[in-house]
């Protein structure tokens, strides 16, 4: 056995506390209970666990005389003066032999194999790089898409978002990229997931070649809000740790709607008010901070490449997160469900999307291969109701017949996969334009 795993399991053992305050439940209230005799020594984010039930909780508010603590499961059997331990704080390292596991966000594994922490406690909650310090964002990264290669790069450090309804397809879209975007490791903050979902995710969707170089962070939709607050905070530390060894890391949040969910849970349960379309005044904040740590380091670490998606009830870019997340990232994606319904993938509806990295990303000659196939699909899309209801004329506006000419053979390319990398993507995106 090496000697940085005898390190591990003593570190290990050193975290176990024989001893805790205990106080008592005086209140009950929905899913929060209010607990006496712990105010003096209780932090906000500490965990409470009731003696005699298998019930933990987190504290959301502490006062001078009791703590408000937001438990998960159910508590109707739990009666007044039930005595609650208060828990230490669980310590979170991570380490590269959590490469290839699925854990929950407190480090434990979800896989049923053991796990041991690393020897460096990180916080969950770590603030970004300096920004004086901050690189630019890097090299544009092969994705194995042909539309994210040319028409919407994305560039190491660079910070998306993936704008999607349900069932758009924004799932595959990410294990795919998971798989084939050039990076050392990838780390995958899955949200309120289904269990079902979470597996299949796993074993089906990434499959050994993409685990093989994963960490997978779930907390799953039963798990209580302030877990699944947690997951894409632990999942940032986890990409982080990496980042720090100066490796290059694709980190996957799926999806920011949830947590902006669970933090409004967590919230209210800690009294604020849901004023801001429904979310409270907290929740821009909150967003914001998730996201600023993704992006390019600080030498010599490496960077963190961030994909965030976002669920958009009927396709809805002004609904309140993803008006959040828009303003904060370099570029976003929108998934439409009309394009997968008449069933081309990835469902990308490239006139709504943009990525921020251009026009740094693309030299001249590709900058304008960009621009003349943004220029033909928005001229499609601008005639579509005319031509398919066949009041558009040929020869009435060049720019339409164009349009129409290339139309078939761009659709075609947005949906072509494969190694071809940026330089072979482009050359088909040039054969495409060139179809009329």
């Amino acid at each position: 056995m090496s000697n940085e795993i005898l390190e591990q399991m003593d570190a290990a053992v050193r975290n176990v506390r024989p001893h805790f305050p205990v106080g008592y439940v005086v209140e009950i209230a929905g899913q929060t209970l209010k607990i006496k005799g712990l105010a003096d020594q209780a932090c906000i984010g500490q965990r409470i666990r009731l003696i005699g039930h298998d019930q933990v909780g987190e504290i959301v508010r502490t006062g001078q005389a009791s703590v408000d603590v937001l438990f998960e499961g159910a508590l109707e059997d739990i009666p007044l003066s039930t005595p609650a331990a208060l828990m230490p704080r669980v310590p979170f390292a991570p380490h590269a032999g959590w490469i290839g596991r699925v854990v929950d966000p407190d480090g434990e594994p979800l896989d049923g194999r053991i796990l041991l922490p690393g020897l460096k406690e990180t916080g969950i909650q770590a603030p970004p790089p300096p920004a004086s310090s901050r690189r630019d964002l890097g090299a544009r990264l092969s994705t194995g898409f042909a539309v994210f290669d040319t028409i919407l790069p994305i560039v190491r450090g660079q910070r998306i978002g993936l704008f999607s309804g349900s069932g758009v397809g924004k799932s595959t879209l990410l294990a795919s990229l998971a798989k084939q975007v050039e990076a050392d490791v990838i780390v995958i903050g899955l949200v309120g997931e289904r269990g079902r979902e979470v597996r299949a995710f796993v074993e089906k969707a990434l499959g050994p070649e993409g685990m093989a170089r994963s960490v997978v962070v779930a907390a799953t939709s039963d798990r209580a809000a302030h877990v699944r607050k947690r997951c894409p905070l632990a999942a940032t530390a986890v990409a982080e740790y990496f980042r720090d060894q100066g490796l290059h890391v694709l980190l996957l949040i799926d999806s920011v709607t949830r947590f902006a969910e669970a933090h409004r849970e967590v919230a209210v349960a800690a009294g604020e008010t849901a004023n801001l379309r429904g979310h409270p005044a907290s929740t821009p904040a909150a967003v914001a901070r998730l996201c600023e740590r993704a992006g390019p380091g600080v030498d010599p670490s490496g960077d963190i490449t961030a994909i965030y998606t976002v669920l958009v009830a009927g396709s809805d870019m002004e609904e309140p997160v993803a008006d959040m997340l828009r303003g904060v990232l370099d570029g976003h994606v929108v998934l439409d469900r009309a394009i997968a319904e008449r069933g081309r993938f990835p469902a990308i509806d490239v006139t709504r999307s943009v990525s921020r990295s251009l026009p740094e990303a693309a030299n001249p000659a590709e900058n304008a291969l960009i621009s003349k196939a943004r220029q033909n699909m928005g001229a499609y899309a601008e005639a579509e109701l005319m031509i398919q209801s066949g009041l558009y004329v040929s020869g009435s506006d060049h720019r339409v017949d164009e349009a129409i000419a290339t139309r078939d053979a761009l659709e075609e390319f947005i949906a072509t996969k494969g190694k071809h990398g940026p330089a072979g993507a482009f050359r088909l995106l040039q054969r495409a334009l060139q179809a009329g």
